[in-house]
């Protein structure tokens, strides 16, 4: 389905078959949609009997494109503006929100910014500053997907706008201006429970990002560090990844 937000159709699925339960929402990564999320989103509904909505952010998967790649450095706070209208316009009023990357982060943000509407955090691989091993991780996606046929698996997703969200992330990231980069300031304002998942060996962030977020959240908090995992847990370790987010959400209703 599309949903028109700011004169741009987004791609989303929604199931709200539970009248006043609460939802779901995916946030993806920075190469994501909705479609790579795989079935985790119907079976982790299903198994904590919520509701769910996943959508493709502006550039991505079945969604318009970009108007440009080039984008403002608070690019991730104008993500959650965007969350927050979409909310409002399906009406969705208890979110329990699960980013992965960059959605981690606009899960954060938004949860922090618009607090009515949300419910709960889980937050995997979320950055909150910006890391030199990030960078080296970007460059090294770089040199990936100049060598290698990187470009046309995510085509499969993406279609001809698989150029222009590469380019969108790496060269956000990598920029000097991007450098100082940070939402710590925010979180103070998040009040909701809050469950954050990451690998130890995650090759974009230490566990700094898990540590000084957990440090400054208001809302109760609770952290899963899951050995010898990269940047993708629901992928790298599914069931872990699965069963903590089940039992934090059963816990909460």
């Amino acid at each position: 389905m599309l949903i028109n937000i700011n004169d741009k159709n987004l791609h989303f699925e929604y199931k709200n078959d539970l009248k006043n339960g609460p939802t779901i929402v995916f946030l993806h990564d920075s190469l994501g949609c909705v479609t790579l999320w795989r079935d985790l989103p119907k079976k982790l509904a299903e198994a904590v009997k919520c509701n769910v909505l996943v959508y493709d952010r502006l550039g991505y998967g079945k969604s318009n494109p970009m108007p440009t790649h080039k984008r403002p450095l608070n690019y991730l706070e104008l993500e959650a503006d965007f969350l927050d209208k979409l909310l409002i316009q399906l009406d969705v009023k208890d979110a329990i929100l699960f980013g992965h990357s960059d959605g981690g982060s606009i899960a954060l943000i938004t949860a922090a910014k618009y607090p009515d509407r949300i419910k709960a955090i889980i937050c995997e691989s979320a950055h909150i500053f910006v890391e030199e091993v990030t960078l080296k991780g970007i460059y090294k996606a770089m040199e990936s997907y100049r060598m290698t046929n990187l470009a046309e698996r995510l085509a499969k997703y993406h279609g001809d706008k698989v150029d222009s969200i590469f380019k969108a992330w790496t060269e956000t990231w990598t920029s000097n201006d991007f450098k100082d980069w940070n939402i710590e300031y925010l979180l103070k304002d998040i009040t909701c429970p809050l469950l954050f998942i990451q690998g130890d060996a995650d090759e974009y962030g230490t566990l700094e990002q898990v540590n000084r977020t957990i440090n400054l959240v208001r809302g109760k908090t609770k952290k899963l560090i899951i050995p010898n995992i990269g940047h993708t847990p629901h992928k790298e370790a599914p069931e872990t990844t699965f069963e903590a987010a089940k039992d934090f959400i059963i816990k909460l209703k």
